[in-house]
């Protein structure tokens, strides 16, 4: 059986789609490589989130973490300002390049694939904190879109 997601999450239009727990970590599928295919086939945490927020008529640009984070075209409001489906990046240093990209859900529920769970989760702010490779807050990048439901 698959889970299914709580229901005080923004839910997407067409409803939320079988892949959404069941997606594999697949670090070399990111957005802009040449063997995207289906997030269905895997994915890694960039290219996953980026599904994630299609599935609202969200589409950000192609951008891997470094560049997502220095486009001028998307707001960076404050953490305690963030919002369900802006996006969340975390690294082991201070910089954006190579981070850890998380989508924000509830106050305190990021849902995200990484390499150590395999297939989707959803962790804390803490729990990032806790893990040495996410240990940084590089910051919140909201895509344009209108509200969720």
């Amino acid at each position: 059986m698959t889970p299914t997601a709580p229901l005080h999450w923004p839910t997407p239009p067409g409803g939320w789609p079988e892949w959404l727990w069941s997606v594999k970590y697949v670090g070399g599928r990111h957005p802009g490589s040449a063997d995207v295919g289906t997030v269905a086939e895997g994915a890694n945490c960039q290219l996953y989130v980026y599904a994630v927020l299609d599935l609202f008529g969200r589409r950000p640009r192609p951008h891997r973490s470094s560049e997502l984070w220095a486009d001028p075209s998307y707001d960076h409001p404050q953490r305690d300002a963030a919002e369900p489906l802006n996006l969340v990046l975390f690294n082991d240093t201070d910089t954006a390049w190579g981070a850890h990209v998380a989508l924000q859900m509830g106050p305190d529920e990021l849902l995200h694939l990484c390499s150590s769970e395999k297939t989707p989760t959803v962790w804390s702010f803490e729990r990032f904190a806790a893990e040495p490779r996410y240990r940084r807050l590089i910051g919140v990048v909201r895509i344009p879109g209108s509200a969720p439901s």
